[in-house]
């Protein structure tokens, strides 16, 4: 723990309960999908989301038109400086298609996602049916070679 650590701690411990503290934002990282065609605009999204207070770093990969920003920020307000740019910018829409149950399915396949991964999709709007487990105590024991009496069949 580092100096300003310590006295933080310190006047955390000393301070009084009658004040309000402030919550600390966490740590986070936003993925979004801007389209982006020249340096020229890959250096005007990088320089419009690090104006953003709270912003540690931008990363951009033009190829897959993604930008990741971590810092400590909330995934609204960096969609709403994204979309500043006049660029078309939305919250990054694809997972690894190992992470969805029915990748090619129509509604998570997309022609124009990255190689390796498809659209993310609710799995309660999926209407592929769902499955019950029911593990009820009399159920498992029914046919138990421990007691003889336990099925009435044999």
């Amino acid at each position: 723990m580092g100096v300003g650590g310590t006295l933080e701690y310190l006047s955390d411990l000393i301070g009084s309960g009658h004040h309000k503290k402030k919550k600390k934002k966490q740590l986070q990282i936003v993925e979004l999908k801007i389209r982006m065609d020249c340096d020229g605009c890959e250096l005007k999204v990088k320089k419009t989301l690090s104006s953003l207070h709270g912003v540690k770093s931008v990363e951009i990969k033009r190829k897959q038109q993604k930008v990741i920003v971590r810092g400590y920020i909330e995934a609204n307000k960096v969609l709403k400086k994204a979309k500043s740019t006049g660029k078309k910018a939305e919250i990054w829409p694809y997972v690894p298609y190992n992470m969805v149950a029915y990748p090619y399915s129509a509604s998570s396949y997309d022609k124009k996602a990255p190689p390796g991964y498809v659209r993310r999709v609710d799995n309660t709007a999926n209407n592929l049916g769902t499955m019950t487990s029911y593990e009820e105590p009399y159920v498992m024991n029914m046919f138990s070679d421990e007691n003889p009496n336990a099925c009435s069949i044999m």
